[in-house]
């Protein structure tokens, strides 16, 4: 039989699952409500063994499952020490994961692996320093310098959502003001839009960038967003040094528009030195997942496996 694994990144509203076998193929997909608490668990545990059903009857065994998940994780215990939006402080997700499934499971930070995924097969393939900033829901970065991803002290490093970029700014749901991800987050910019519009609805973030040069609004809330971001990627610059940056989650797919003002916004902030190459993700809102597979064959006796995947588009159906 073929060895695969089970890559599931939780989110804050959705699960998402997939089987990845050994050549770097996802073969099935399957997706779930993340609603928190003991009820999240119970998704990811559903989804895991209907997936793995579904691999054996393809043909696939199954070695490992590999969970990512934001907040506050330690990867070696497998313990999450707090995620918020999920409601879990202190929570062994591994234990309550691998015991009832009877499956070897890996537990990692969801930008982290995410990171690790664009090094290995994306945008920042043969990188050794570089920052992914994955601009999702929230925001956060992942950080790679001299070939080695960064977990810090207490499994924090990489919050560079909650990095002051408006002083005294608006109100960020962390308690703090003028952060990133209150200005420039996948869920910011349609709120703060519909704030100062009123009268228009939109859904997303991509509702918003296909307003602009239409309408003023939209243009000065994505201004404000990008500006933002161009200060968060100056601050990132001065402290890490990276060779380059990599804008990836939901906001990323909105391409050029972008891309080219944050390009812009970081040339002018910094200055006196050169700003680090911008490339937007190759992986998009994938990375978490990709990252979450390569993390489950490290498990196992097929991880050298991973090597062997070389190009994107064999990886990412």
């Amino acid at each position: 039989m073929t060895a695969a694994v089970v890559a599931v990144d939780i989110g804050g509203t959705t699960v998402k699952a997939s089987v990845v076998d050994e050549r770097g193929v996802r073969r099935h997909q399957r997706t779930g409500p993340s609603e928190g608490g003991a009820d999240t668990v119970a998704v990811v545990r559903s989804l895991i063994s209907t997936l793995r059903e579904a691999a054996l009857a393809d043909g696939l065994d199954v070695l490992a499952a590999g969970v990512v998940t934001p907040g506050l994780v330690d990867a070696a215990t497998g313990t999450v020490a707090y995620a918020s939006n999920l409601g879990w402080r202190d929570f062994d997700l591994r234990a309550a994961l691998a015991g009832p499934l009877g499956l070897p499971v890996s537990v990692g930070h969801d930008v982290r692996a995410a990171g690790r995924a664009e090094r290995h097969l994306g945008a920042a393939r043969g990188t050794d320093d570089f920052v992914l900033l994955q601009l999702g829901t929230g925001i956060a970065a992942a950080v790679v310098t001299a070939g080695t991803l960064v977990g810090g002290a207490g499994s924090a490093a990489g919050e560079a959502g909650h990095m002051p970029v408006y002083p005294d700014g608006e109100p960020c749901p962390c308690g703090k003001r003028g952060c990133l991800e209150a200005y420039a987050a996948g869920a910011a910019v349609p709120r703060r839009y519909r704030a100062a519009h009123g009268a228009r609805e939109v859904s997303g973030a991509a509702d918003v960038v296909g307003l602009l040069g239409v309408d003023p609004v939209a243009d000065r809330v994505w201004g404000e967003a990008v500006r933002a971001l161009g200060f968060g990627v100056s601050t990132l610059t001065m402290l890490l040094d990276p060779a380059l940056v990599v804008l990836g989650g939901g906001l990323a797919q909105a391409g050029d528009a972008l891309l080219g003002p944050v390009e812009r916004t970081l040339t002018e902030l910094l200055v006196w030195r050169e700003a680090p190459e911008l490339r937007l993700s190759t992986l998009g809102p994938a990375a978490g997942q990709w990252g979450a597979a390569i993390e489950a064959f490290a498990l196992t006796a097929a991880g050298g496996c991973v090597r062997s995947w070389s190009h994107p588009t064999s990886v990412v159906a």
